[in-house]
């Protein structure tokens, strides 16, 4: 008996424990902490006197940023300010926002606002991929508070993003429309390449604007070649850089007061109170001597490049108008061509729904100068030209420069080509 006592005592003890294993941590359900947290975020949004101003660095778009202004409400509607363009930097827009319970909390913007351009699938809206934008988000997690910001993840490219609480000095400056965006002229330099004196060094300087980057290329004190990119977005007063750029000698977080002066070709500014410009170069500041050959092969192994609007010369896009051709689809240079000893500037057209490699002109094998430019000798013309060949004679002349050309590569998939002339020509390449 006293055996069978013992035994029941173990099985009473250990039931207990369960008991005690099942008992819940928290004195609320799952459900009930999470719509706590939403409440607890919606307060946070809502109660900021004067808004937040917000970042975002899209995921596909190494070092992009843009920044926002925003304004929540309790009724779930925000007005906002982007620093996309002109357009949304001054013209204040409203759409509606939800706080939803998607696996952790998360804040949505349900109806198409400035977040969506940059996610627009349509490259012609933000200069980004078809089909991907600029590789950003309209939903994202929220993933903690830390003082005055809260800290955002994208849902879906995982885009970082983050909210700041605006002081009254800064929600006065976005509703005043006071902007400076005189940054937007740096594609009207003339020149391809510009150059920022800063401290006694030049720094050339690759701008995408759409994308919101700036890249900076420099000579280190063992003569050395050095690049850098940093991301940049719209103040009221000029741009500043997300993360600031430094060499280690110089430190630049942005420039202020900025002015176009477009007869002088020169753009001024103030770096941290002091003057300093971007002016135009007919010549990069470091030459990559094998940029040419390596452009060329490369379009060998892959057969061609291509070019949808040709030439930009003197300032202007398509300057010699070639999708005006009839039935004018793209431009391709196809090095051997078809395993010919000849290179080929071919125009692509379009015939019964069919791409057909119409006509260009050939070009014998290029000339690889010793000072990093590439020269292409003219032959002859092939196929039959449309009537009116204005804009294929003219590309043919340009690209048969005997200056030649630079080659920049501006990544994997991508080369522009610049005129070694002047540098006020140029054609982007592209795979």
């Amino acid at each position: 008996m006293k055996k069978h006592l013992i035994y029941l005592s173990l099985v009473i003890a250990i039931f207990s424990a369960c008991e005690k294993e099942d008992d819940p941590v928290f004195d609320q359900s799952p459900d009930e902490r999470l719509n706590e947290t939403l409440t607890m975020y919606q307060g946070e949004l809502t109660g900021a006197p004067y808004g937040w101003k917000a970042m975002v660095f899209p995921a596909g778009m190494p070092n992009s940023v843009f920044s926002f202004y925003m304004k929540f409400n309790g009724s779930n509607r925000v007005s906002m300010f982007s620093d996309f363009d002109a357009e949304s930097s001054t013209t204040l827009q409203e759409s509606s926002y939800r706080l939803k319970a998607l696996q952790q909390p998360s804040l949505l913007f349900d109806t198409y606002s400035y977040l969506h351009v940059l996610c627009d699938p349509d490259a012609g809206v933000n200069g980004g991929a078809y089909g991907k934008g600029l590789y950003s988000d309209f939903e994202f997690a929220l993933d903690s508070i830390s003082g005055d910001t809260i800290h955002l993840t994208g849902r879906f490219n995982k885009s970082k993003a983050y909210l700041v609480k605006a002081t009254q000095e800064e929600a006065q400056e976005y509703m005043s429309l006071e902007r400076n965006r005189e940054f937007e002229h740096i594609t009207q330099f003339l020149t391809y390449f510009k150059r920022l004196t800063v401290g006694g060094t030049q720094y050339e300087l690759t701008v995408n604007p759409y994308a919101h980057v700036i890249g900076f290329t420099w000579v280190d004190d063992k003569g050395e070649k050095q690049q850098d990119v940093v991301g940049f977005y719209y103040t009221p007063n000029g741009i500043a850089f997300a993360p600031a750029f430094t060499d280690g000698k110089n430190t630049i977080t942005g420039l202020q007061d900025i002015t176009w002066d477009a007869e002088g070709q020169i753009m001024s500014f103030t770096v941290d109170d002091a003057s300093a410009m971007i002016s135009g170069f007919a010549k990069p500041l470091v030459v990559d001597t094998a940029a040419p050959k390596r452009w060329w092969n490369k379009g060998q192994s892959m057969e061609y490049w291509v070019s949808t609007t040709g030439f930009h010369a003197n300032g202007v896009d398509d300057a010699f108008n070639i999708t005006s051709l009839p039935s004018y689809y793209f431009l391709t240079f196809w090095p051997t061509y078809a395993g010919t000893s000849y290179d080929i500037l071919i125009f692509v057209t379009v015939v019964d729904n069919t791409l057909v490699p119409s006509y260009g002109p050939a070009f014998r094998a290029p000339r690889f100068t010793a000072d990093g430019r590439i020269i292409f000798p003219y032959s002859d013309d092939r196929g039959t030209y449309p009537p009116g060949p204005a804009p294929v004679h003219n590309t043919r002349n340009q690209l048969a420069d005997a200056a030649g050309y630079y080659l920049v590569q501006v990544n994997q998939d991508q080369y522009d080509m610049v005129s070694a002339k002047d540098g006020k020509a140029w054609i982007t390449w592209v795979r």
